[in-house]
């Protein structure tokens, strides 16, 4: 059996859904093709952050972008993401201190509601948050977390509502070129013709891009997360991001803080996306749990729950590849987000929408994410660092 679409998309996880209703909303037809579910992939697991301290220009108003599309979900895309306004802290020492408030400039031109603190206002904030060894504290008042499931199946919706066909348990197994003009994709059981085929696959990206002649510089690496609950007394925290000790906290309702690692050596923990150890490593959930005490003393009456892992798709420069590949093709990825795809999702549908049908958009171009930057040198670099210290 065979059916034919404007355009195909590989992959039903946020990034994916979010594309496909930005085209289905311009009136194109509209496939995505799902090996497993909606959101199975690393969407179902994201911790599901939503803030904008990015440290160049487009990632940051991208992520603004996605902010005001959380806060107003149902009005932009349709349904409840159960975005939570926590606000969001990072903190680093003093080595980052100069960058950090640079950057904090940077982010307030572009409208990003952000300020530097004090460590005198975060023990107010957080009360029994260990404060001594900061020397450079950013706040985001607006910022906080969203629900993944929630987002992923508004975004996969709203598509739906607009014409998009998502097609589950369909596992791709090839495309299809007509001389140099991409025609469709096969699939174990059916063929499905299109002029344009969008690699949505996240941590199977690679695989997908091989079968179009691409080598995409992208790797599946094994994340992982410790749950904790909380003493009562301490009812809730903003999300934090620690430099310091290489720790994000992030609150969750009933009590309950996850606790990740930020430590960028995580990209070696290279896994097969189909085969992956799924829970938390032991070692994984002591570490998290001496750092979040050592930031947090009086979580060492905290409770560990347990711990899990995900998968990211990681690029060498942590940034993600949005390019029609080989040029002139039809054939298009979309993939390598590197853990920063939630909340630039709402931006990265319109940036891949606007590339398929040709339509300029200077708010936000995709020429920084194209596939060719690994090989001529120039990775997305932000002006400012900010590194490990603990």
């Amino acid at each position: 059996m065979s059916a034919t679409s404007d355009v195909v998309i590989v992959g039903a996880g946020l990034i994916g859904c979010a594309t496909a209703f930005d085209l289905a909303k311009r009136g194109l037809k509209v496939t995505v093709l799902e090996k497993r579910a909606v959101g199975a992939g690393g969407t179902g697991r994201s911790s599901a952050i939503v803030r904008q301290h990015y440290s160049n220009e487009l990632t940051a108003r991208m992520a603004l972008h996605g902010l005001r599309v959380f806060q107003d979900f149902d009005e932009r895309v349709g349904g409840d993401c159960d975005f939570r306004r926590t606000e969001w802290v990072t903190i680093a020492s003093s080595a980052d201190r100069a960058g950090m408030e640079a950057n904090v400039k940077l982010l307030q031109g572009y409208g990003i509601q952000t300020e530097l603190l004090a460590a005198d206002d975060l023990e107010t904030m957080v009360p029994g948050l260990d404060t001594g060894d900061l020397v450079a504290i950013v706040h985001e008042p607006e910022s906080g977390y969203a629900d993944p499931h929630l987002t992923v199946h508004g975004y996969a919706d709203a598509a739906r509502r607009f014409g998009a066909k998502i097609v589950q348990g369909c596992e791709v197994t090839g495309i299809r070129f007509a001389a140099d003009r991409v025609v469709g994709v096969d699939t174990r059981s059916d063929r499905y013709d299109a002029p344009v085929v969008v690699n949505c696959a996240g941590p199977w990206g690679a695989r997908v891009a091989e079968m179009a002649g691409i080598m995409a510089p992208i790797v599946c690496s094994r994340v992982q997360v410790a749950v904790f609950r909380r003493p009562a007394e301490y009812s809730t925290h903003p999300v934090i991001m620690d430099f310091i000790n290489g720790i994000y906290l992030r609150p969750e309702t009933g009590g309950i803080t996850l606790v990740g690692s930020i430590d960028p050596a995580e990209a070696n923990d290279v896994v097969d996306p189909d085969d992956f150890p799924e829970h938390a490593s032991t070692e994984f959930l002591q570490e998290m749990g001496e750092q979040f005490v050592r930031r947090y003393p009086p979580m060492d009456m905290s409770e560990c729950l347990d711990g899990y892992a995900s998968i990211y798709s990681i690029t060498p420069d942590w940034h993600p590849i949005i390019d029609e590949a080989p040029r002139g093709s039809g054939c298009y990825i979309c993939s390598g987000f590197s853990g920063h795809g939630f909340k630039l999702a709402p931006a990265v549908g319109l940036m891949t929408a606007d590339l398929i049908t040709k339509e300029s958009n200077p708010e936000f171009p995709t020429r920084m994410f194209r596939l060719s930057r690994f090989a001529e040198g120039d990775p997305v670099r932000g002006r400012y660092e900010y590194s490990i210290s603990g």
